[in-house]
């Protein structure tokens, strides 16, 4: 009775085992626990036996003298009897309840220890994986195997193995204690509880699949509202809230009707265990009477029976709630296995460089292709940059400009060729020396809700207030900070949602040039700024890049600087190359690029 099946989902819960022996001391504390308790529990049928069977014997010699003086004795001491047993067990209930605190205390603060401990594992493992894993999930079902899946992943830790504890400990201490009364008795009452572990063997395979199932669409359903939120200025210029709502409402009643049918699952439970509990007390009752009869047990003991039978009951009732919730919590720890079993891709060598960069950079016939879709971004790309130089790349849009700051800010590692810096190979060099010596500001402006300054201090923690507002006047964005509310302390909403598009990108820029570091990457980073203030920012970087290796990506002509090398991409080749003046002897696309924006400056 006491040993359970083996559940479908208790090999996925095995990853949970090194957490376990982490806190094995307060875990074995509970269990000492739990064990002490139950024998405060055990005891008092012991002791209601007792004053059962002297009471009955006392009153028979009660009956016999009923009408002389000696009755008094008899009924003073029947009271002493039943008012010191009622002390006793009231202070095992005072006992056993202060162990049950206990108890709790150790397995439960246990459970929220791992909780805590898993979801940092979790969060740190999300962070070492590489861009890849991000293209191909959604941000909702990454929030919810690190929130909800964890969750269920307590309730097996704490309460399910604090009640498994419980039930195995109480039974064995129960059946012990039984046997010692009556071995033919406690065969005859156990005899129904086996039928019991089957049925809950069959069913929780059943709610293993069914749980499975209820977290993939409860993801779906973060997804969507994730999606809802952060494009809410979008659903609502183009009017689609009610088909928004429509599709939220349609995946939340596909969950509904997964949930209850669940529930209509699990809920077989509690009948079946009172239908064999209640043959259990049946067969004490009318088996027990048989013996009594015989003379083969007392009365005291068929009442012994019937506690241990109802102590049991709710032990029993609790597989099973206990089974249910390993079965959930083996669903969602295969779940949140199945990512943290997802090796990065990108990884530090061992004796990785942690030397910083000068910024010499080449580009060795590198050629690289998207695993997601397949397409080819880059074929046989080679290009050389010195320290210090200023390189424009200029292409439409697919040509794969951008292609070339993720492999130099190793975010993916080319399909072939190398990709170097100071002549190493950027697989060399330690991540976090790689990505410190690189200043990047990209096109999509990725703010947190927080202030303004703790937005522009994101790129350098230890930067002072004086170097976080000479990063602003570079980036030109000094001038709207003033007329914020709060100034540098106004907070601007997720994603930056107070701000102008072209305000995001001025203080994505800012974030970038705090880092003042020897490589600057700027990918279409002023394509939302307006020429005036292109002008400006411009301007006011000359003198910061004088000494920095700048990579300017950009669809569009740079006329404020003076490029050592301009590179025209297409189709993840080189077409041109050459300085400003070289390109336009050349004559073809840049020249053409550049006339026609010459032509649009004039007519604007």
């Amino acid at each position: 009775m006491h040993n359970f099946p083996t559940f479908a989902g208790m090999k996925h819960l095995a990853a949970l085992n090194k957490y376990l022996l982490r806190y094995k001391w307060r875990l074995l504390l509970g269990m000492l626990f739990v064990s002490v308790s139950n024998v405060f529990a055990v005891i008092p049928p012991v002791i209601i036996r007792n004053v059962i069977d002297r009471v009955q014997a006392n009153i028979t010699g009660y009956r016999l003298v009923s009408d002389t003086k000696v009755a008094e004795l008899f009924q003073s001491y029947i009271f002493d009897l039943v008012l010191q047993s009622g002390i006793i067990l009231l202070a095992l209930a005072l006992a056993r309840g202060v162990f049950m605190f206990f108890m709790r205390q150790t397995i439960i603060v246990m459970s929220r220890h791992i909780e805590y401990d898993l979801k940092n594992d979790i969060y740190k493992h999300y962070q070492e994986l590489n861009t890849q894993f991000y293209k191909t999930r959604s941000t909702g079902d990454l929030m919810n195997r690190i929130s909800e899946d964890v969750s269920r992943v307590r309730m097996y830790i704490g309460p399910a193995i604090m009640y498994t504890t419980n039930l195995v400990v109480l039974t064995i201490m129960c059946l012990w204690n039984m046997v010692r009364v009556s071995p033919m008795l406690t065969f005859y009452v156990i005899l129904p509880l086996p039928l019991l572990a089957l049925s809950i063997y069959l069913v929780n395979r059943v709610i293993f699949k069914k749980s499975e199932k209820i977290q993939s669409q409860l993801s779906d359903m973060t997804t969507i509202a994730q999606e809802s939120y952060s494009g809410i200025r979008v659903i609502k210029s183009f009017v689609q809230e009610k088909a928004m709502m429509g599709f939220f409402d349609s995946k939340s009643e596909e969950y509904k009707k997964s949930a209850i049918n669940l529930s209509l699952t699990e809920a077989v439970f509690f009948p079946a265990m009172n239908l064999f509990i209640g043959l259990s007390i049946l067969s004490t009752v009318l088996i027990g009477g048989y013996y009594a009869i015989e003379g083969t047990i007392s009365a005291g003991n068929i009442a012994e029976f019937i506690i241990y039978i109802t102590m049991l009951m709710f032990p029993m009732m609790a597989i099973g709630w206990v089974a249910s919730i390993v079965q959930r919590a083996g669903a969602s720890q295969k779940r949140i296995n199945e990512f943290m079993d997802s090796k990065p891709e990108i990884f530090n060598q061992v004796n990785a460089i942690k030397d910083k960069p000068l910024g010499n950079i080449n580009f060795d016939h590198v050629s690289f292709v998207y695993q997601h879709t397949g397409i080819k971004a880059l074929d046989d790309f080679t290009l050389d940059i010195k320290a210090g130089d200023k390189v424009a790349i200029i292409g439409k849009t697919g040509s794969g400009k951008s292609t070339l700051v993720h492999l130099l800010l190793r975010m993916y590692d080319a399909t072939t060729g190398t990709v170097k810096i100071d002549g190493r190979p950027v697989s060399e060099y330690d991540l976090q020396t790689l990505r410190t010596s690189i200043a990047y500001a990209p096109q999509e402006a990725m703010l947190f809700s927080d202030t303004v300054y703790n937005n522009i201090r994101f790129g350098r923690a230890d930067a002072t207030e004086t170097e976080i507002k000479e990063a602003a006047r570079l980036a030109d964005f000094e001038k709207d900070i003033t007329t914020l509310k709060d100034g540098y302390e106004t907070v601007i909403g997720e994603r930056g949602v107070m701000l102008s598009g072209g305000q995001k990108q001025r203080l994505v820029l800012a974030r970038a040039l705090i880092k003042d570091s020897p490589i600057l990457l700027l990918d279409e980073s002023l394509s939302a700024v307006d020429t005036h203030t292109e002008q400006n920012i411009l301007t006011n970087l000359k003198p910061y890049i004088k000494n920095k290796t700048t990579i300017v990506i950009t669809h569009r002509i740079f006329t404020g600087w003076d490029f050592d090398k301009i590179i025209v991409l297409d189709n993840g080749r080189i077409a041109e190359q050459g300085t400003h003046n070289e390109l336009m002897q050349l004559n073809k696309r840049y020249a053409r690029l550049y006339r026609h924006q010459t032509e649009m400056n004039t007519a604007g």
